[in-house]
Formats: structure tokens, sequence, C-alpha cells
């Protein structure tokens, strides 16, 4: 009897020193995601072509810049071939609110194009294809004040999906667009002012994956009205590298096309992002194939204002966080864990 009393103590011992092992790692676990603060990581869009739901919060400049090489080849009448160059680039400023942010987007494209006539033709043209001004502004983020209910007894259990992951961060955008007179890129007629609307999606999930969405009305009231979907999908593999996946729709009168873009980014340091990417489509009107390198860097003011919900992560993170309390990461990797 004595020897059982004493198995059953040391079956109890072990129990608790088990329970409180189990405790003891979780918290050191899962304790970032519960309490974490601002994390000073840039939040950059970069490399793909879709926007974040998230801001790069307040009193952050941050500045996005990728030069790229295209070449365009068409095969029915008229059939030609265009090689040229141009710049991405992007500048916010987040202020007033953690969840705003005023931001500028711009393409500038210059491309030689050559008609095969039986006496070709070549032709040089070079404008902006885009450039807009506008705000965007978070509306629900599902892990807004929410506490991560913590299971002392397994680990697995707190890495493993969550439903509510499915539920995402929701952002809407507007802005104006400016184009020129007699602009190659656009239609005809198409210039001075006309607006741009769009809904951003989110989804953050465990093990570093992030799900963007953008649907966006372009050039509204104009002669040339846009309308793009972008899915992006990004994948972080350490603190420092994320690749991505990305279709990018678009259908107006003036234009349509299916584009496809795959590539990478490394997070060299908490302000300075690098990124390459390629893009291209399975069509010949024309057949696309281009090739960008980027960079992305920010001057970080930011300080914690009393009563905000820290947390904000952009798409290419996989555990930043400033306005959430739950393990994140965040489109286009600018948002990788801070270890």
């Amino acid at each position: 009897m004595l020897g059982k009393k004493y198995v059953d103590l040391i079956k109890r011992n072990f129990m608790n020193t088990r329970l409180k092992l189990n405790s003891v790692i979780c918290a050191l676990l899962l304790g970032p995601l519960l309490f974490a603060q601002y994390t000073d990581v840039i939040n950059s869009n970069r490399p793909g072509a879709s926007q974040s739901a998230f801001s790069v919060g307040t009193n952050v400049l941050q500045f996005e810049i990728g030069p790229y090489l295209m070449n365009e080849k068409r095969n029915p009448y008229p059939s030609y071939d265009s090689k040229g160059f141009g710049i991405d680039f992007a500048a916010h400023y987040g202020f007033f609110k953690e969840a705003l942010e005023v931001n500028i987007h711009g393409t500038f494209q210059s491309d030689s194009r050559t008609y095969n006539f039986t006496i070709p033709v070549e032709s040089s043209r070079s404008n902006f294809k885009n450039l807009n001004l506008g705000l965007k502004y978070l509306v629900y983020d599902p892990n807004k004040n929410k506490e991560e209910t913590v299971n002392v007894y397994s680990y697995h259990a707190n890495q493993g999906l969550k439903w509510r992951d499915f539920i995402p961060a929701v952002a809407v955008s507007a802005g104006v667009n400016f184009d020129t007179k007699n602009n190659p890129y656009t239609a005809n007629g198409v210039e001075g002012l006309s607006y741009r609307a769009a809904l951003i999606t989110q989804n953050n999930f465990d093990g570093g994956w992030v799900f963007v969405t953008n649907l966006m009305m372009d050039r509204i009231s104009s002669d040339q009205q846009d309308f793009h979907y972008i899915l992006t999908l990004t994948h972080s593999f350490n603190p420092k590298w994320v690749v991505f996946t990305e279709k990018h729709g678009i259908k107006s009168d003036f234009y349509a096309d299916n584009l496809m873009r795959f590539g990478a980014g490394y997070l060299l340091n908490k302000d300075l992002q690098f990124d390459s990417a390629v893009t291209f489509n399975f069509k010949d009107t024309p057949k696309v194939f281009g090739v960008n390198f980027g960079v992305s860097y920010r001057i970080d003011r930011h300080s914690d204002m009393p009563g905000t919900n820290k947390g904000l992560f952009s798409k290419f993170s996989q555990k930043k966080q400033r306005r959430s309390k739950k393990n994140t990461d965040s489109k286009k990797f600018n948002n990788i864990d801070e270890k």
C-alpha cells in the first residue's frame, strides 16, 4: 500500500512538473503573439503589384522603387515587337491614425515598337502609364483586441490552423489619377483627372502564409474604365527570405490581360528590402515578358499612440505585428519576423 501511494505521488509530481514545463514553453513561444509591441520591420508592398490591407504606421515615410525591362510580341495582324524599360515607384506616409495612410503610385515607361510590315515601321513612345494620389484605410482587423487562448497542454494545438484565420482584414482605398494629353498608354481622349477605388482583403495564416486580394476600378469617369483583380500568395521561409506568386487580371475596352508574377524578396535590415520578380502571360495579343528589380526603404519615426491597437502587418510578414495581438505575417515581405 505504501509503495502504491509513493508511485501515485511520483506520478502527480511528474504531471505537475510537465504542466508547468508546458506552460513555460507556451509562454515563451506564444508570449510575443499575445503582448507584442510595435516591431519596426519595413512593411513594403513589393515585389508584387497588390496592396496590403495594413498601412505603414503613423509617422513612417516609405519609398518603393522598381526599375524593370519589358518585352512584348504580338503575332496577329498588326504584328509588332516592343522592347523597353520603365520604373514603378510609390511613396507612403502614415498619419493621424494607425489605420490610415496617404500614398502616391506611378509607372513611367519608355519603349520602342517595330511593326512587322513589308517595310518595317518603328515608333517610340514614353510617358506615365499611371500616376495616382490616394488614401488607404483599414476598416476591419479581425484580430483587433483579440486575446489568444493558450493550450498549456499542447504546442501543436496552439500552432494549428484556426477557422478565424479565414476571416480577412479589410481595407478600402480611393484616389485620383492624372493622365496627360495624347498619352500613348491610354485610350484616345483620356486626359486630366479620373478616379480609382479599391477593396483590399488580407488573410494571415500560421506557417508564414499570407493571401491578399485587390479588387479595383481604375480611371472612373473617363473613357477608359479598367477593372483589376489581383490575387497574391506569399510564403516566408525565415525572417529574411520570402517568395510569392500573383495573378493579375485586367479588363477594359482598351486593354485586357491575365498576368502572372513570381518573385522573391530579401530583408537586409529592419528598414531596407531588396526584391526581384518576373511577369508573363499566356496569350499573343501581345505576349508579355518582364523582369524587375526593386528596393524599399523607410524613414521610421513611429511612436505608439495612446489608445491605439498595435500590430500592423504587411503581406510579406511572417509574424510582424503592429495593431493586433496575434502572430501574423504579411503581400508583398517587408513584414518578416524580427528575431
